[in-house]
């Protein structure tokens, strides 16, 4: 059995495991969509483009559950505090991802241009906008999320929905959201070709070339945003107590563990160099690789951020000493010892079936397979 203080640890890099896996897995798709109405020109193109995913975005869910879930259950502090400042946020990630089920299900049944071109609209939002709003997310947390805890650990938050859209958060949506079309590029250019494939891959690029200036952008703003740092002694074995700490904010507070641990600096540098390994790699046909290559930048970036707060998870810039941290936002020993033997038993699972299913669905879709599955494709 871990000991309190590394389950704490364990379980922070856990919940990073699932934040990548969601980006890679649940991005891609996610990325198709957005890229869908740009890349069909047609109707025949636009269903080569969601049959690409369409048999399995819904199985790719299971890392955005099993996240939000993870969360619910290791740091509920986190859970509650996020959920109720971020509320609005999160209701319109909900309502975009209402497009999903009934775009890939309803979209090609009736044979209206009217109504087709509506649903790719609807799967454009659904891939689009949840991308950026995890962004704007992360852009805040960065910068502190104006909450407080009173003395029975009952939250309030203190801001508004329209403070979390501020020009660092945009730039972070900005980043997110080419990060995940980046995604959904390489695997579309995968399992596509010809002309989709082509206008794929120039899509691509340029969301390969956006999201890498966006991450430079952001990196050097976050040298000017004044971080937080805990000035008291933490006991990370201790019963946790978001309020028994003392927390400073200084300037270059985020730069602090990049100093202490160089090895760090791969993080950023996998992140930028992962997004133009895709973009090249993709121009010269090795679509499968570049996916690969894409899903390293992917977790070079939410690595960047995850490296940069430890060992924050949300801030709290209204009362600094009220942050929540990987010591004090976690639930018991027992819960995160159950967890994690859980975890270590159906994540492999997953992983597995997850791994047969796209064996399976490998292989291009093509303009000949839709006409000849017209009843049957999506």
């Amino acid at each position: 059995m871990f000991d309190y203080e590394t389950l704490k640890i364990v379980w922070w890099l856990l919940v990073g495991v699932l934040l990548v896996g969601f980006a890679i897995m649940d991005g891609h798709d996610m990325g198709v969509g957005t890229l869908l109405p740009f890349v069909g020109r047609s109707d025949i193109e636009r269903r080569v483009v969601i049959n690409t995913v369409g048999p399995h975005w819904d199985g790719n869910q299971v890392w955005f559950i099993t996240g939000g879930g993870a969360i619910f259950a290791a740091w509920p502090l986190v859970y509650a505090t996020a959920f109720s400042g971020f509320y609005w946020a999160m209701l319109a990630v909900l309502w975009a991802l209402f497009f999903r089920p009934v775009g890939f299900d309803y979209r090609s049944k009736i044979h209206n241009a009217t109504w087709r071109s509506t649903w790719d609209w609807g799967l454009f939002i659904g891939g689009f906008i949840p991308p950026v709003i995890f962004g704007v997310a992360f852009g805040n947390l960065l910068q502190g999320v104006p909450f407080q805890f009173d003395a029975f650990l009952i939250s309030t938050y203190t801001g508004t929905f329209w403070q979390l859209l501020n020009p660092f958060a945009l730039l972070a949506g900005v980043v997110s959201s080419a990060m995940i079309t980046l995604q959904g590029a390489t695997y579309l250019a995968h399992r596509t070709e010809g002309v989709v494939q082509a206008r794929t891959i120039t899509a691509g690029t340029g969301a390969a070339l956006l999201m890498v200036l966006g991450f430079i952008g952001a990196g050097v703003w976050l040298q000017g945003i004044d971080g937080f740092r805990i000035s008291s002694v933490i006991d990370p074995a201790a019963l946790p107590n978001p309020l028994g700490k003392s927390v400073v904010r200084e300037a270059g507070a985020w730069m602090a563990n990049y100093a202490a641990q160089p090895l760090l600096w791969l993080l950023p540098a996998i992140g930028v160099l992962g997004a133009l390994a895709a973009a090249a790699l993709m121009r010269l046909g090795h679509t499968l690789t570049a996916f690969v290559a894409s899903s390293l930048a992917t977790t070079g970036v939410i690595g960047t951020a995850g490296a940069s707060m430890f060992p924050f998870i949300m801030p709290s810039s209204t009362l600094p000493a009220a942050s929540l941290t990987v010591w004090d936002s976690v639930s018991s020993h027992l819960t995160l010892a159950i967890m994690f033997w859980a975890t270590v038993l159906f994540m492999p699972l997953i992983v597995v079936y997850t791994s047969w299913a796209y064996r399976v669905m490998r292989g291009k879709v093509t303009a000949a397979y839709i006409r000849e599955n017209e009843h049957g494709a999506y």
